[in-house]
């Protein structure tokens, strides 16, 4: 299985107006990273409530996320593998349940904006903000 996972921040850049970071998203789903069911659900619920996608365009996008990445179940270990991580921590249940998705997939790499670049969690998963410029 692939290393990488990627968070919801990275799906939706990939229909961004922001070339720049579209490019990086992009880039990243070409190497068809792990994503969990819960990324599937947030990028169904950013594209229609913020971005007001149609239902089918919604559907289109979904799709092809199942046929070109890994998709995990959150199950109920996952959450409450979820609550340990919140507590230890300090994330919220949602980016917890991203991390414990990574974790039981046994990726190495979590792409995402909105945690703290390159925290590692358990010893075993890196945060990379794929957007920021290494110095």
């Amino acid at each position: 299985m692939n290393a990488n996972f990627v968070d919801t921040n990275v799906v939706i850049y990939c229909i961004s107006d922001d070339q720049e970071k579209r490019g990086k998203a992009l880039a990243l789903l070409t190497t068809r990273p792990v994503l969990s069911a819960q990324v599937l659900n947030e990028t169904a619920h950013t594209m229609k409530r913020k971005l007001r996608f149609e239902p089918a365009e919604i559907s289109a996008v979904l799709l092809r996320l199942i046929q070109e990445c890994h998709v995990v179940p959150i199950t109920a270990d996952t959450t409450l593998s979820a609550l340990n991580i919140a507590e230890r921590y300090k994330f919220s249940i949602y980016d917890s349940l991203i991390i414990a998705a990574a974790l039981d997939a046994d990726c190495t790499t979590l792409y995402s904006e909105d945690m703290q670049h390159r925290q590692v969690i358990e010893n075993q998963l890196t945060i990379v903000n794929p957007f920021l410029v290494d110095r």
